[in-house]
């Protein structure tokens, strides 16, 4: 079992979204980040350090630890509700800055409206104005799928999200009442692998809210292994969206109570 809570700890994006965040508040996590490594050799470093868009500069100025992201919440995250021209102008930016990733959120003002199209047009532009600062930028879409309730509702904004290029799909915020559930990343990853089957390309997977205990790491894990195969089981194609669970997980490998994060 430590094994796989190894695993899940190197998935994790170490997220801190809140709105008392300030330059030094994030430029310190990103110091023990850079640190972790001199207190846990035998443990992975997360997989990217998530932060809001007008941060990303500064993860980017005091991030040393190497093969560490720097995820960015944009597209007005977490309602979306804004000009397309504002979502997208602040994606831009924050690739500019130094974003390695990009999560957005589903226009659910279109989707749940039934203006399908729009929603995925507006993915199709956000994704195509952040490649073209940076080809190799990753766009993950949030399908806040707490909010869509319904298990057809989730596979239609799956299959959307993902012929609209995204390159993870993300179960929720974390902003409203109900976020992850294994009942939501089952459906998500059925439709990641009838996808693959049918396109050749590999969608990652990211289930975030709510998420908080190792024992929560591993439904989630369980659920990607059985669906998806081993080859999902990798960083590049499944995040857990998670901060408290870093410590958790730390404890539970380390057999001894963690607060490192």
């Amino acid at each position: 079992m430590k094994e796989i809570y190894r695993k899940a700890l190197g998935m994790i994006d170490l997220t801190s979204l809140n709105p008392t965040d300030t330059p030094t508040s994030i430029k310190a996590m990103t110091v023990k980040v850079n640190e972790f490594k001199k207190h846990f050799p035998d443990c992975p470093l997360p997989a990217s350090i998530c932060v809001f868009p007008n941060f990303a500069s500064v993860v980017r100025s005091t991030l040393i630890a190497e093969g560490v992201n720097i995820t960015v919440v944009g597209g007005c995250f977490p309602a979306s509700q804004s000009f397309l021209e504002v979502k997208t102008a602040e994606c831009v930016r924050a690739v500019q800055d130094g974003a390695d990733e990009v999560d957005i959120v589903l226009a659910l003002n279109a989707f749940l409206d039934g203006d399908k199209a729009a929603a995925k047009a507006e993915i199709e532009t956000i994704g195509k104005a952040i490649r073209q600062v940076n080809p190799r930028v990753h766009l993950k879409v949030i399908l806040e799928t707490g909010a869509l309730k319904d298990p057809k509702l989730i596979k239609e904004a799956s299959w959307l999200a993902m012929e609209a290029g995204a390159d993870f799909i993300k179960t929720s915020t974390g902003k409203i009442g109900v976020s992850a559930t294994p009942e939501a990343a089952e459906v998500m990853c059925r439709c990641i692998k009838a996808y693959y089957e049918k396109t050749g390309r590999r969608v990652g997977f990211k289930p975030a809210g709510g998420i908080a205990t190792a024992e929560d790491a591993v439904v989630y894990y369980n659920i990607v292994r059985d669906i998806l195969g081993e080859a999902w089981l990798d960083k590049s194609l499944f995040r857990f969206g998670a901060s408290r669970m870093a410590n958790n997980l730390l404890s539970a490998i380390e057999g001894k109570e963690v607060k490192y994060y």
